[in-house]
């Protein structure tokens, strides 16, 4: 399967923010939402970083007083891996284990147009195993059709 058969099967808003926006902002956005990061665009709605819960955590250690004022441009990993719809979800889950992160903006040139994350990856794998399990038992007890 593809990035691009995974983000047809169910079109999701992409949720971003932007680098002038606070950390409280987004705090705030990822809290309301109940996920785990946010793409960082520009004015022209291009991907230019990202920035977890995980950043937010460790800026909140190191900046105890003062972190909700930081800015997003201040906080956001801007050396990013991307995703590419043609990719296969196989290269994406390995890049993602490799680098030990949890998401992968998917990209058409400088904008985004999908998210992938660990547990859609996870859900996708799961679902063929489901299937491949479903037709080895019908096959052990003579009942495929083939």
């Amino acid at each position: 399967m593809t990035v691009k058969d995974l983000l047809a099967e169910g079109h999701r808003k992409i949720i971003t923010i932007s680098t002038a926006d606070t950390v409280f902002e987004a705090m705030k956005v990822l809290i309301q939402n109940k996920i785990s990061c946010l793409p960082v665009v520009n004015k022209q709605d291009e991907l230019v970083g990202i920035v977890s819960d995980k950043d937010i955590f460790r800026l909140s250690y190191q900046n105890r007083t003062d972190f909700p004022e930081h800015t997003i441009g201040q906080v956001m990993s801007t050396n990013l891996i991307v995703g590419l719809p043609d990719d296969k979800l196989n290269y994406i889950a390995t890049i993602m284990t490799e680098n030990r992160i949890r998401h992968i903006p998917i990209v058409d040139g400088s904008n985004i147009i999908g998210l992938i994350s660990l547990g859609d990856i996870v859900k996708n794998q799961l679902s063929d195993v489901s299937v491949e399990n479903r037709y080895l038992k019908e096959y052990i007890h003579g009942q495929y059709p083939a």
